[in-house]
């Protein structure tokens, strides 16, 4: 769309403000007052309200950039503003403030600092306004505590310790920085708290994975806002504190207040983790009850609730439900589909999401790979694995040749998998050498067997599974003499684990945990009963 200006400054302010809509406007904008002999009216003001209108984008473009149209990406936009702010003589705070901002804004986080030290060489005074820009700006670099430091005793020394958002904003860059224990002496220090300078430390306490302390300060709250219970909703499901999660959500529906997806994503991934199929589907309801919309992110949340609860038809239908799709729904729908086993349907999503052009990640082939692997699609899940980089554009990682050593082991082709990891580019993880192994167990090939067992115990010395392997395989071959030397190598070894296998069932609204080898459920003797009753019968069929 071309704009037009009329001989005013105001009528240029005005459409500068609700006209302009991308970068190329602006400079059609920009190059009309110049040709026109405008800018020599009010040139201060105009390139002001020029440098401004790069802070504040249209509400019709996105908030964090304008769209660039034509004109050029971030890049010229940076150079640009550079040179509008450039022209401007004697450049006021507001000014600066402008400038910190859009290279904020456009991701120039470096500099942006470096026009706040320019603004402190010139002795313009910085204002309320100034502190959270260039907060902002230092929270995006790398190793930034030492500027977030120097910006506080500059903050301090210019009394705004006492503005609630500047401390707001200096907590949170001490907590991107990782400075817990800045961003808590701010916090304590504050004159003034709000929901926000709360938000922040629960934030910074998830992330730093003190969940217990997020928790107690979640409680201390005056009031909650969607994003409080949001964040330590996300926390807990997060941290495995699932059954915590799904408690906060009742709590928070108890108390009424109007969430947003973020939670609800949470509460669906704590049920999905507890198999808590029941609290999942009065969550689902919730959803269509208030006509919530389903977009790529709820979607992918039910879709693998539903996956990991057995409900694969009730998945298929979610998916198609969701009127977007991007790769994180798609790769629930193939994983939830390589869990149960459908290697064919699950191939043919994953060629609808080509035909769709969705791009593939990791997880994506991932999944396909394990599918194909758990349906005996042995070929299907070579060809795609030798199409990975070239077709795909997908890096191959230590996860996908575990998988492909798991499946080639699974299928008996243990010399092909064993060549497959020489020709590695780098060195085999506990999954790979422990997919072989299985493999080697599963078909009895007990001289593999012994090379991938040693280089598990040289990357995982403290993994006990791979002892109970090889002595199985050594009593099966009757090598007694080895059987006696790896369980004498497994007790003298410090810190040994094998992880116990846990299942759970959910059975009248109740969830039962069961550990392999325990006796503590309070039916254990009735189970017991039943099972040694199957036991016996199965060989009276005839």
């Amino acid at each position: 769309m071309q704009i037009r200006c009329m001989q005013t400054s105001s009528h240029l302010i005005t459409t500068l403000r609700k006209t302009c809509k991308s970068i190329t406007q602006i400079q059609q904008l920009h190059a009309q007052t110049l040709t026109r002999g405008l800018f020599s009216l009010h040139p201060t003001l105009l390139l002001t309200q020029i440098l401004h209108s790069f802070t504040f984008p249209n509400p019709q473009a996105t908030t964090a950039t304008i769209p660039s149209g034509d004109g050029g990406g971030d890049d010229c936009i940076i150079v640009y503003t550079a040179k509008i702010f450039s022209l401007i003589p004697d450049p006021s705070s507001f000014n600066y403030n402008s400038i910190i901002r859009a290279h904020t804004l456009r991701r120039s986080p470096r500099t942006a600092v470096i026009f706040f030290s320019r603004m402190r060489r010139e002795s313009v005074s910085p204002d309320s306004h100034t502190f959270p820009f260039v907060l902002k700006a230092c929270g995006l670099l790398q190793n930034s505590i030492s500027i977030a430091k120097s910006l506080h005793s500059v903050l301090l020394k210019f009394g705004f310790s006492v503005d609630i958002f500047v401390c707001n904003t200096l907590a949170c860059t001490y907590c991107r920085g990782g400075e817990f224990d800045g961003a808590l002496k701010v916090f304590e220090g504050s004159f003034f708290r709000d929901v926000v300078s709360y938000n922040v430390m629960i934030d910074g306490l998830v992330k730093a994975g003190e969940i217990d302390r997020a928790l107690k300060m979640f409680d201390e709250m005056p009031q909650r806002d969607a994003v409080s219970w949001g964040t330590i909703l996300a926390g807990c499901a997060k941290s495995n504190r699932c059954i915590e999660a799904v408690e906060l959500f009742d709590r928070m529906l108890d108390s009424r207040v109007v969430f947003d997806n973020v939670a609800l994503v949470s509460a669906l991934s704590a049920c999905a983790q507890l198999g808590e199929l029941a609290k999942g589907k009065k969550i689902h309801d919730h959803i269509k009850r208030n006509e919530t919309k389903l977009d790529s992110y709820l979607g992918t949340a039910l879709v693998d609730l539903y996956s990991k609860c057995g409900c694969i038809e009730i998945a298929k239908d979610v998916f198609q439900s969701c009127p977007k799709k991007n790769v994180s729904l798609w790769n629930a729908m193939l994983v939830g589909l390589a869990m149960h086993g459908d290697g064919i349907s699950l191939l043919q999503y994953f060629s609808r999401m080509v035909e769709n052009c969705v791009e593939s990640d990791g997880v994506t082939i991932l999944g396909v790979l394990v599918g194909c692997s758990h349906s005996g699609l042995i070929n299907e899940a070579k060809k795609i694995f030798s199409e990975m980089e070239s077709v795909y554009k997908v890096q191959r990682e230590l996860k996908h040749y575990g998988c492909m050593a798991d499946l080639l082991g699974r299928a008996g082709l243990i010399n092909e998998a064993m060549d497959m990891i020489k020709d590695m580019p780098m060195g085999g993880d506990v999954f790979v050498w422990g997919g072989l192994l299985g493999g080697c167990k599963i078909h009895g090939n007990l001289e593999i067997a012994e090379v991938a067992a040693k280089h598990v115990m040289e990357v995982k010395p403290e993994d006990g599974g791979v002892y109970s392997v090889l002595a199985h395989m050594y009593a099966n071959s009757n090598r007694w003499e080895d059987l006696v030397k790896v369980r004498r190598l497994r007790d003298c070894r410090w810190g040994i684990k094998k992880s116990a296998g846990v299942s759970l069932i959910e059975l009248g609204g109740v969830t039962h945990e069961f550990v392999s080898g325990d006796c503590l459920h309070d039916c254990t003797f009735e189970i017991y009963s039943v099972l040694n009753g199957l036991e016996l019968n199965q060989y009276e069929v005839p």
